[in-house]
């Protein structure tokens, strides 16, 4: 009950959180909840009343950045108030000296902004500031960890020996392994969002079908140089880089120690606080992860080189079918293009002349009552209604003929029967193998299982290896639908062999162990 209780406290939390965005909703009144907001996280431990923040959103108002009479007290009363219901600010209180009620009913209540706020915002003015093409890759940060590990390793063995040369010794060593552990958490932190936006940008490049002279020549650079630049450096710099976090893994409990980490301090660590990375043992193995594959887990490294395969493939055939024409006839893009210019600079009356002369459309009488309902209506701009799909082909060609035929829908029931029993039969086997693998659970060793349930055991044995970091680690994994859990531990000199009716499967220096629940 108490496990419960407590996720719905975190999805609680998390539904309380995601409401700090609330202000960004292209609602009523969203350019005076993003100017208020900029106005609270321009200083630090800004804390304003009401009337100071109206006093500052006048000048917005006389700049046309808020509508008119937005900056009028009782507007910025209900604003502020309502940032607060969402959690983007808090209340706060001083002593203030005022002339009369309404003075220090707007002076008395204070407001100040939440820290989740903040980067909220502050993520809000960054993202309003990135242009809208690639994000060059941090390559030089490669090198750079790829030193600063090797350093680290260093610095973390001098600050071990400077304990025994007295606290201030210790203290000045590990002030700088402290710095070392920052500098390259932030490198590493830098050099991922870098990656991430520049595949992001792929991924929306792919999505082109046609493409301009200009836009042809720029991936073609971006293609056979820079691609190939950013992922050469990656798999030049990885295998030192594993090799080295390989090496500090032996030595990460008296690292995250010097570091002050709280499963070391006897302390308990508090939720609240938001420590500094590489200060706790998840990031360590979150920055492993980034560049070292484990079992059953790709590292990032390996994810970058596939997705780079993947972008260049789609970005030949784009650039293929755009210098191709579309087809056999020639492309339509020109022509397209020298309509819309048409269009952008007739006359409304002139734009339906054009409209019908180009596609044939007059128009209608209706016979038939409307409809009950529809996306649009009169008083929606054709600009700011729904947008509507348009084929390759009538983009590349202008042709809307249909490609094929509809294909019948073919009802089989013997074939779906036959798939049912197939599944009925694959199920009833794994309960048996299941049930047998339970009923040996304390005699594995010396009893002999049948294939389909040495298939489950070692199915389970994988899983729960690949959570092992070492060969020393130890995994636990469990079939989710029928409970069985499997234990793996490392003994060095055991042997552990499971019999079975097609052979005999032999595990050294390792205990296996299995329960049912």
């Amino acid at each position: 009950m108490e496990s419960e209780q407590q996720a719905r406290g975190r999805e609680g939390a998390a539904e309380r959180r995601l409401h700090l965005y609330a202000y960004l909703q292209p609602r009523e009144h969203h350019r005076t909840y993003l100017e208020i907001m900029r106005l609270f996280t321009a200083t630090l431990l800004a804390d304003l009343s009401a009337g100071e923040v109206a006093s500052a959103l006048a000048a917005a108002e006389r700049d046309g950045r808020i509508d008119e009479g937005e900056s009028r007290v009782e507007n910025v009363i209900a604003r502020l108030k309502q940032l607060v219901e969402w959690g983007n600010l808090v209340h706060g209180r001083r002593e203030v000296v005022a002339s009369s009620i309404t003075e220090f009913q707007h002076g008395s209540v204070r407001y100040q902004v939440s820290k989740l706020a903040v980067r909220v915002q502050r993520d809000v003015d960054e993202l309003l500031r990135v242009p809208e093409g690639a994000r060059e890759v941090s390559r030089e940060l490669l090198p750079a960890i790829e030193r600063g590990l090797r350093q680290l390793g260093v610095t973390l063995s001098e600050a071990v020996m400077a304990e025994r040369h007295g606290p201030a010794s210790a203290r000045r060593a590990t002030e700088a392994l402290a710095e070392q552990v920052t500098t390259l958490f932030l490198q590493h932190a830098e050099l991922a969002a870098t990656v991430r936006d520049f595949y992001a940008y792929l991924g929306h490049v792919v999505t082109r079908h046609h493409l301009d002279p200009d836009e042809i020549a720029g991936f073609r650079n971006l293609l056979v140089e820079y691609i190939q630049m950013v992922v050469e450096d990656v798999l030049r710099y990885t295998p030192a880089i594993g090799e080295t976090l390989a090496t500090l893994a032996r030595s990460r409990s008296e690292l995250l120690r010097l570091l002050g980490a709280p499963a070391f301090t006897g302390e308990s660590a508090d939720e609240r606080v938001e420590r500094s990375r590489g200060r706790s043992a998840a990031d360590w193995q979150e920055l492993t992860d980034w560049f070292v594959d484990r079992p059953g887990r790709p590292s990032q490294v390996t994810a970058l080189r596939e997705a780079t395969a993947r972008a260049i493939g789609a970005l030949l055939a784009s650039v293929k079918r755009a210098t191709a024409g579309g087809g056999p006839l020639p492309g339509r893009r020109a022509d397209l293009l020298k309509l819309a210019g048409w269009f952008d600079a007739a006359t409304p009356a002139r734009a339906h002349r054009l409209y019908a002369a180009a596609f044939g459309l007059y128009s209608a009488r209706h016979l038939l009552p409307a409809p009950e309902h529809d996306a649009d209506d009169e008083h929606t701009p054709w600009r700011d209604g729904p947008v509507t799909d348009v084929t390759v082909s009538v983009r590349s060609r202008g042709d809307r003929g249909a490609r094929g035929r509809t294909s019948r829908i073919v009802d089989d029931p013997i074939t779906e029967q036959s798939l049912l029993a197939e599944a009925r039969h694959a199920d009833r086997r794994r309960a048996e193998a299941v049930a047998e693998l339970a009923s040996a659970a304390g005699r594995l060793e010396s009893a002999v299982l049948s294939p389909d349930a040495l298939g489950v055991l070692c199915e389970l044995l994988t899983m729960a290896m690949a959570q092992r970091e070492r060969v020393e680690d130890g995994g636990v994994t469990a079939d989710p639908v029928r409970g069985l859990r499997v234990l793996i531990e490392h003994r060095a000199g055991h042997t552990t062999r499971i019999a079975s009716t097609g052979g005999t499967l032999t595990l050294n220096d390792t205990v296996v162990a299995v329960s049912a629940s």
